[in-house]
């Protein structure tokens, strides 16, 4: 007899397209071939000294219980105090609700928001997870997207223009992964308004909002006026910013409601994180930020040198991103043509022969809402950066 259907929810969850390359890209290197990956969605700083010592000293001190659904009281206390010290915004501590990364505190904010059949607009290019949990949620995804000659940053009319009354959400990532653009003061002042004369809630993920790079102001969404942080869920975290990845600490600010909210469901789902990541993340918060700036020079210094090689490459360009560490090169030159007996139709395809051809991994952007560019990550070296750029203009070259 056949088993009943599965969830036709969870039936729907696509598998990440980059997916296909990056397990490519591991299998080349297990058989030894030299290949140079620019996927990372990580930095490859190690965890500061300090932090990690926190991490040790919560094992050698029995540190190890269980905590409050939403995160240690220190922690969230950590969290208010890193708000208010960068962005003068002002969070109680049960405004704050630890999740498992910041990509889990999207999540959670989700399924705290949307009913089924809710519309959630988000502002493409955009990070493959959202649309997916969007639909997790039994909601509906409404892509808007912003073309290279906008700086990959949607108007506040093209955001009118997507607002039915189905309307609930509005998911904004500021700087932006994959794209590294940072909305403006002004941009986001004009996206806010229709925000609140619509009545929509907004889920700010600002996970990169210290790499910001050129002196750009970062504002953080919230900070515009009352109205705005009350319909706000800031998303934030220790991954980026701290080179804490695998540690899975993010956190989200909201309402007082929203939060309780949030807490419940995760009392009843994953609880609270790593009790030992928890600590480690108070002292990423409250201690010294010297090692973030360290690191955000150098990926400064690094996206630099990739955007003027890149741009000196025939047949590819970009522009320069103002923060996170993602270059978006165009490759539509590309499309249509033949390369190595195989006509090029997608990103994907591209990406799939540079790195067979080429061995370089980096990331097709058709998931990203972005078809035509691919993403590379500068979370790596000036060495491995210049590795990756010769063999581009080999690939180009000999194709």
């Amino acid at each position: 007899m056949a088993l009943k259907p599965i969830s036709r929810i969870a039936a729907g969850v696509q598998a990440s397209t980059t997916l296909v390359i990056d397990s490519l890209f591991k299998q080349m290197k297990a058989e030894g071939k030299d290949v140079v990956g620019f996927g990372a969605g990580e930095p490859d700083f190690p965890t500061p000294e300090h932090i990690k010592q926190a991490g040790i000293e919560a094992i050698e001190n029995n540190l190890t219980r269980y905590t409050p659904a939403a995160g240690l009281m220190q922690l969230r206390e950590a969290a208010c105090y890193r708000l208010k010290t960068d962005f003068g915004l002002e969070y109680e501590p049960k405004q704050i609700v630890v999740a498992s990364g910041a990509k889990h505190s999207v999540y959670i904010a989700l399924m705290t928001l949307c009913n089924p059949g809710d519309e959630v607009v988000i502002a493409a290019p955009y990070w493959v997870s959202y649309s997916e949990m969007v639909q997790q949620a039994g909601a509906v995804p409404v892509i808007v997207t912003a073309e290279e000659e906008q700086d990959f940053k949607i108007s506040a009319a093209q955001l009118e223009a997507a607002i039915t009354d189905k309307t609930k959400v509005f998911m904004l990532n500021s700087p932006c992964n994959p794209t590294g653009m940072v909305y403006t003061r002004e941009e986001l002042e004009a996206i806010a308004e229709v925000c609140c004369r619509h009545n929509i809630y907004v889920i700010a993920d600002e996970i990169y909002c210290n790499l910001v790079y050129d002196d750009i102001e970062f504002v953080s969404f919230a900070s515009l006026n009352e109205d705005v942080k009350n319909r706000t869920i800031i998303v934030n975290g220790v991954s980026k910013s701290y080179a804490m990845t695998g540690w899975r600490i993010g956190y989200s600010a909201s309402n007082p409601e929203l939060a309780k909210v949030m807490s419940n469901y995760l009392s009843h789902s994953t609880s609270a994180p790593s009790t030992i990541s928890q600590h480690a993340a108070i002292v990423a918060l409250k201690g010294p930020q010297e090692d973030m700036q360290v690191m955000k020079k150098a990926f400064e210094a690094r996206r630099d040198h990739l955007v003027e090689r890149m741009n000196r490459i025939e047949g590819v360009s970009c522009i320069k991103p103002q923060g996170a560490f993602y270059v978006m090169m165009n490759m539509k030159n590309f499309l249509g043509k033949q390369m190595y007996g195989k006509t090029i139709e997608s990103a994907e395809d591209f990406a799939q022969l540079f790195l067979e051809k080429g061995l370089v991994a980096t990331v097709p952007c058709t998931a990203f809402a972005a078809p035509g560019f691919v993403r590379w990550s500068y979370a790596t070296s000036l060495a491995e950066i210049d590795k990756g750029l010769d063999r581009l203009e080999e690939f180009i070259k000999n194709a």
